[in-house]
Parts: C-alpha cells; sequence; structure tokens
C-alpha cells in the first residue's frame, strides 16, 4: 500500500462523529439499481461503524476536553468552507488526479463529525447539515470523485483512501439523505472498491495485509448502506479470502520467508520485505476489531475462531514491540519520518484497537487484551492517551483513538482490570529480521537487513533521511525519556550517525524504495528470556563498506562487536556509540573516567563513560572517541514531502549528545568492542568496567562469557571459539541450566540444511532447514 495518510495521535484527533450510537438505519438506504433485500443485520452493522465514529456519549473530563478541540478544528474547516461555485477551500484546487482530494474528503469529515457529535459546536445545526450534503455534492459532480472519475497517481487514494473518508461522512448523515443520494455517492466506492479481494487498477493483483483488510471493511459497511446482503457477505469473506481458499487471508499465518500479512513466528510484513508491525499491522488489526465489533450478534458475525485468532495477535506479534505506550522505531518502516504518526501516536491506534477486541472477547483472552492495554495506558505519561490537544489532522479508518477511543478506554478502566506487568523477554522474528530485548527497566531492538529484508523503505517522497536504519541501528527505550524518539528526534537527529552503525563520511547512497543487501547472515540465537546473541554480516548499499557486528544482550545492557571493519572508498568510517536526542536546550553531565567533558572533545585510552539520566558505556579496546554535543535544527518537511502526509516547514531544534568511534580512511580490518548499560548509574557504570569478557572479536567469530559461565557467540564461517566448533555460520549459546548443559543453535544465513556443532569433542548435528533462523535447543 502506498500513499497511506495515518493519523498523529498527539496532534490528531482521529474521533468520530454521528448521531446517537443508539440511532440505527431503519430503512434499506440504497438505490433501486443496486439493493438487494436487505437483511436485520445491515442497519446494525452501520450502527455499529457509527459508534465507531461517535462512541458511546460516555461523559468525561476527558471527553469534554477532546470536544472541545475537535470543536476548534471543525469550525474552522466549516468557517473556511466555500459551498456554491469553484473549490470548496482556496488552498485545495480541484482538478482530476488533484493530491488534495483527500484532503478535501478529509476537512469535510471533520465536519461532518462534529455535527454528528453529541455536545458537538455544530452538532444537529441544520444549517450545517446542508452545508455538508452541498459540499458532497460539490465532490461528486466535479468529477473529484464519482463513478467518472479516472484513477489517476496513487491508487490508494481511490480504493482505499477516500473511500474510508466517505464512509465515516455518510455514516454521520445517512438518516439525512435519501436512498437515490446515498446510492449516488457510494457509486465510485463500488466502481473503485467494488472487489475486495483484487485491485481495481490491476486486477491480476490480489489484496493482501493491510489494504485487504482496509477493503473488506470498506465493502462490509458500504454493503450494509446499501441493503446489500452480498456485497456484506463478500466483504466479511474477504477477510479470511473465502474466495481464494484462503490463501491470502489476514490473519493466517505464513510457514515462508517473505510476503504479505503475519507468519509463524509472529513477524508482519507489508511490501514484501519491510518488517511494518508499527502501521500496516496495526491498520489491519483495527480492520478486523471493528469488523468484528460491528457483525457482532449478526447474521454477518465474523467466525469465532477468526475472531479468537486475532485476539492472539496482539501479544504474539504487536505487544513486544510497545514500549511505554509507543511502538519501536524498528517497525514502524517509512512512517517514522511522518510529523503526524509519532510512535506514541501509533502505539495510541494499537491501544484503540486492543481496546475495541477486549469489548467483544470473553473469559481469559478478555483479561489478556484489557490487561495489555491499561498497562499501555498508565505506562504512557509522556503522550497520554486519553488527552487529545491538538486535533489538526485527520486520517481513515475507524477513529479508535479520538473520541470513542476515549470513551472506550474508560469503560475498561472502569472495570479495574490489572494491567499487565513487564515481563523480561528476548525474542527473534527471524522471518521479518528483526528482534525484541525487554527488561523491567528498559528494553532495546535493531533495524538491521539482508537479503530477506530492506534497509529501509522510502516511497511516496517519505523517510527521506532514512538511508542508515537498517545498518545496525541499535533502539534503546529508556523510563526517564519516554518521548525520546516522538520528540522531533528524526528531523532533527544525524542520519549518519545513528547509535550502532557504522558508516562513512561524504556523499550519502541514492534513496531506494525497499532496497535489500547482498548478505543474507542477519540473526541470532536467544539463551533465555534475559540473554541472547545478534548479528550482521554488514555491507554498505554502495558496498564499498564491509563489517562483521554482534549484539550481546543481557539484562544490564549489550555488549556491541564490530570486527573486519574495511572500506575502499578513501571517507572517513565511523561507529557510533550514542547520538542521543537530550530535548530542547536538554542538559545531561557527561563523564569520562571521571572527569566532566563538555562541548567536542577527542577522548583517548578511556575506561568508561556516563551520561547523566540516560546510562553507563563501557570501552573495551583502545578506541579513540569522538564527544559531540550540538544542537540541531530540522523540519518534518525535510524527510517526508508525500502528498497526504507531508510535515511543516516548523523548524525543530533539539539538542544531542554524540559518542563516536573513529576508524579513519580506508580502513582494513578495524574493530570495536564497547558495552552500552542504559539506566546505569556512575557508580554501577564503573563496578562493570571490568566483568565483560570478549572471547573472540574477528571476521570470523564474536564471542562472549557471561558471568555464570555461558558462552555467548556468532559465526561467520566455520570456526572455533573455546569448547564450541561450528561447520558454517551460525548463532550458538551454551551454558548450563537447571537441567543440565544445553546448546542453543540458529542459522542466520537461513540457508543451511543442517549445522554441526562441536562441544568438547562431541559433535552434534542440529537440524535448521525451514526454520527461518528460529532458536534450537539441544541438551550436551
Amino acid at each position: 500500500m502506498s500513499g497511506f495518510g495515518h493519523f498523529d495521535r498527539r496532534t490528531a484527533l482521529r474521533g468520530g462523529a454521528a448521531a446517537a450510537a443508539s440511532v440505527a438505519l431503519t430503512t434499506a438506504l440504497a438505490s433501486p439499481s443496486t439493493a438487494q433485500p436487505a437483511a436485520a443485520g445491515s442497519s446494525s452493522v452501520v450502527s455499529g461503524y457509527r459508534e465507531l465514529q461517535t462512541g458511546i456519549d460516555r461523559p468525561s473530563a476527558e471527553r469534554t476536553a477532546a470536544l472541545a478541540n475537535l470543536d476548534r478544528v471543525a469550525k474552522s474547516y466549516h468557517d473556511s468552507m466555500t459551498v456554491g461555485g469553484g473549490p470548496l477551500w482556496k488552498d485545495l484546487p480541484l482538478g482530476p488526479g488533484s493530491e488534495f482530494t483527500t484532503s478535501m474528503y478529509a476537512r469535510l469529515r471533520a465536519i461532518a463529525v462534529n455535527w454528528g457529535t453529541p455536545g458537538g459546536a455544530l452538532a444537529d445545526d441544520p444549517a450545517v447539515l446542508a452545508r455538508i450534503k452541498g459540499a458532497l455534492e460539490v465532490l461528486y459532480t466535479s468529477d473529484q470523485y464519482s463513478e467518472k472519475t479516472a484513477e489517476i497517481g496513487n491508487w490508494y487514494t481511490y480504493e482505499i483512501g477516500i473511500p474510508l473518508y466517505l464512509l465515516h461522512i455518510l455514516a454521520t448523515v445517512a438518516d439525512e439523505l435519501t436512498q437515490d443520494e446515498l446510492g449516488k455517492y457510494l457509486k465510485p466506492v463500488l466502481k473503485f472498491s467494488g472487489d475486495p479481494n483484487r485491485r481495481t487498477n490491476n486486477p491480476s493483483v490480489v489484496e493482501t495485509g493491510a489494504n485487504r483488510a482496509d477493503k473488506s471493511m470498506i465493502s462490509l459497511v458500504s454493503g450494509a448502506m446499501l441493503g446489500d446482503v452480498e456485497r456484506i457477505k463478500r466483504g466479511v469473506g474477504a477477510f479470511t479470502d473465502v474466495e481464494g481458499g484462503g490463501a491470502a487471508s489476514v490473519i493466517a499465518k505464513l510457514h515462508r520467508a517473505a510476503g504479505d500479512g503475519f507468519h509463524a513466528d509472529g513477524s508482519f510484513l507489508q511490501h514484501d520485505s519491510v518488517p511494518y508491525p508499527g502501521h500496516y499491522g496495526i491498520v489491519l488489526l483495527t480492520a478486523v476489531a471493528s469488523a468484528i465489533h460491528v457483525t457482532q450478534g449478526t447474521e454477518f458475525a465474523l467466525p469465532a475462531d477468526v475472531c479468537d485468532a486475532a485476539y492472539a495477535l496482539v501479544s504474539d506479534t504487536f505487544a513486544p514491540f510497545v514500549y511505554a505506550g509507543a511502538m519501536m522505531e524498528s517497525v514502524r518502516g517509512r512512517f517514522l519520518s511522518r510529523q503526524g504518526e509519532s510512535a506514541h501516536d501509533i502505539g495510541h491506534q494499537l491501544t484503540g484497537a486492543v481496546v475495541l477486541l477486549a469489548r467483544s472477547a470473553s473469559g481469559k483472552r478478555k483479561d489478556e487484551l484489557g490487561g495489555l492495554a491499561a498497562k499501555w495506558i498508565t505506562e504512557d505519561t509522556f503522550a497520554p492517551y486519553l488527552e487529545i490537544p491538538d486535533p489538526e489532522r485527520f486520517a481513515p479508518g475507524p477513529d479508535l483513538v479520538g473520541i470513542p477511543g476515549i470513551e472506550f478506554a474508560q469503560e475498561l478502566l472502569a472495570t479495574k482490570i490489572r494491567p499487565a506487568r513487564t515481563v523480561a523477554t528476548h525474542r527473534v522474528f527471524g522471518q521479518q529480521d528483526r528482534m525484541v530485548h525487554i527488561t523491567e527497566g528498559w528494553s532495546a531492538s535493531l533495524g538491521v537487513a539482508s537479503t530477506r529484508i530492506s534497509r529501509y523503505e522510502s516511497i511516496n517522497s517519505m523517510n527521506l533521511h532514512g538511508w542508515y536504519v537498517g545498518d545496525g541501528s541499535l533502539y534503546l527505550f529508556l523510563p526517564k525519556a519516554k518521548g525520546h524518539f516522538t520528540d522531533a528526534y528524526w528531523p532533527t537527529v544525524d542520519p549518519l550517525s545513528l547509535p550502532g552503525t557504522t558508516t562513512k563520511t561524504g556523499p550519502t547512497p541514492k534513496l531506494e524504495s525497499v532496497p535489500l543487501t547482498s548478505k543474507d547472515h542477519c540473526g541470532g540465537v536467544r539463551w533465555d528470556a534475559r540473554h541472547g546473541a545478534h548479528a550482521l554480516d554488514f555491507v554498505s548499499q554502495d558496498g564499498t563498506l564491509t563489517a562483521k557486528k554482534s549484539w550481546f544482550f543481557t539484562p544490564s545492557g549489550v555488549l556491541c562487536l564490530g570486527a573486519g571493519i574495511t572500506d575502499s572508498s578513501g571517507e572517513r568510517v565511523r561507529t557510533t556509540i550514542e547520538n542521543r536526542n537530550l530535548g530542547e536546550n536538554g542538559s545531561g553531565v557527561l563523564l569520562a573516567d571521571g572527569r566532566l567533558v563538555g562541548g567536542s572533545e577527542t577522548l583517548r585510552r578511556k575506561r568508561w563513560l556516563h551520561l547523566e539520566k540516560v546510562g553507563g558505556y563501557i570501552l573495551l579496546d583502545d578506541a579513540e572517541v569522538t564527544a559531540l554535543r550540538e544542537d540541531r535544527t530540522g523540519t518534518w518537511r525535510d524527510i517526508d514531502k508525500g502528498a497526504n502526509t507531508k510535515g511543516t516547514t516548523v523548524p525543530y531544534t533539539r539538542r544531542y549528545q554524540k559518542l563516536v568511534i573513529e576508524h579513519g580512511a580506508r580502513p582494513s580490518n578495524a574493530s570495536y568492542a564497547y558495552a552500552v548499560l542504559p539506566t546505569a548509574l556512575v557508580l554501577e557504570t564503573i563496578a562493570s568496567a571490568w566483568s565483560w569478557r570478549v572471547r573472540s572479536n574477528t571476521a570470523t567469530v564474536q564471542a562472549v562469557r557471561l558471568w555464570d559461565a555461558t558462552l555467548l557467540a556468532n559465526f561467520f564461517a566455520a570456526g572455533s571459539v573455546d569448547e564450541v566448533s561450528v561447520s558454517g555460520p551460525a548463532s550458538v549459546a551454551l551454558g548450563r541450566t537447571r537441567d543440565g548443559w544445553h546448546l542453543a543453535v540458529s542459522d542466520p544465513t537461513q540457508r543451511q540444511d543442517v549445522l554441526r556443532v562441536t562441544v568438547r569433542r562431541k559433535t552434534f548435528e542440529v537440524p535448521v532447514k525451514g526454520t527461518f533462523g528460529a532458536t534450537q535447543v539441544v541438551r550436551v
């Protein structure tokens, strides 16, 4: 899917509107030429969909505040709208293929939502209703969106984006439209989204993932509005791809290395090679949750096994990548560059979907879903879920994060449900080349790439500084910096110095859509819930810079090793230890072996560093480190110029603390070794400075010993370290558990059939074919 116009949780209220939720369509609203006999359930579907836009009119101070902000935005759009001749708004010209069409429907939707929301400033005003109806007619008769309109530009606009906006508007005012009017305005929806299973502008394309889920919902709701039973059923069936025999089911678990949708290990991909639990996966989950909601209790209800599968996706695919209510950057794809969709914004959309799922679930599933939602709401103190201070942009999709989201969440919280607790987790998602490391105090994830998974996604003029996000970025999430990545990080950070990456100065590579690498070695091994190893056979996009990189995860920190660092370009090469957003005019004492460091300074032969409110850093070799504190200014428009997603030109300035290891020009087999200790105090940093044991750091094997003698090792080729030898590339962990000695093995290349591992002169053959890099455990 491209050109997706999703929302900003802190700057966009996706709060709906409509007449009161209890109001149902009592007649079959359809044109005689297309309607079939209406089922009783069709009116329930429409009233249920209206409820998703309106909410349940549950009074609270938070709802009142959100509605006041919606009033302000809706009134502004209404007062500046001209219904007569020419464009509705002066800054949004009419015209075929206009990039402003989506914005026209978005603004009209804001007005409609407010008109239909009980207590809204425009609520039930007949003059406002007349202007809404007039605007619908202008957009239709000008062929801005009608059955005569041709698809010009982004297919998504016509087949998904506008239909969702239009359905929201129509759900709000449907009772005020004649059957002929409603049928007329839905004609382009039937044209552009007639078959939820296939792409209209290219019927050979079978819809998958989030696109299919959105089209299924469009078919379901539009069919209900028309009283078209077959269209409703087709929409419901499209979720599980009834017509295709289930091959493109949105909830099926794929047992293959690529392809849109959910995978057997909990991964979620869109566009074949982009990890997307942090956007498209949530769009999909929201559509499924909405379908369950609107069909519940009707003859169109989704089957129980489909609902159960949807409930299970939350803890398997999404929850591991949530920190304090925000989605982790490693699974947000190109949308990390969008001003209107920060990590907290999309995290709140996930929370809204999970709250809605909890409303339809029962028993343990209800407790599990409700507990996760309560945890995220409780922990998100940076961008509180129940506050919507600045709703200036709207977006397609059921608006669970707006007023309905507030009301549904408060309804859940009023049950005194117990928030889920944080449980230590180390998990490898081999089918999307992602991992997550969760401790009770901090969490981490990696942005990496391979022959399977792209370095980044940059399409539709988005993610314009995304060159290195998949080159080994180490994302740390800390309790005292919950807004680190939301607070104007991406427009202001130095994109050539992302923490964990080894890069070079000079021109940046040409932006590509979804560039893969030429190396298949990317993955790791899980030892237990608190320990694991991950490896990357790195090559730069232009092919001149190569390195072997490893990360060893423990409860206290991450040990980072690099070897074989070689470059032929002549540019200076460096590895970034840290590039921390300290905020606007931020502060924080930086110490190096106990001495205060300020401004820009070269640090030689230091043992430890400590950054106030962030943590410690242990230098395990004689690296030369540059410490630089700098203010950086940028705009969201610098990194996102998309037609429906573009950011503002408002400059933001943020202060950064940068720590960089210098490798010089034309390095040959250079290396680095350091540990990052999130949340560590100064004394804790000092105490751990001599506790990290590196056993090998070469281009063949990188390995460490833990305090209990457990060995964690990444082999990039056949080799040996201490008492372990392997036949080929592998990630290995060897240690003693309560049940004796165990060996954990994975194939990060995902290309081998069997790995032969020798431990103390005893050889074990470990089958790894078809495991997608998953850890295999052997008792030794």
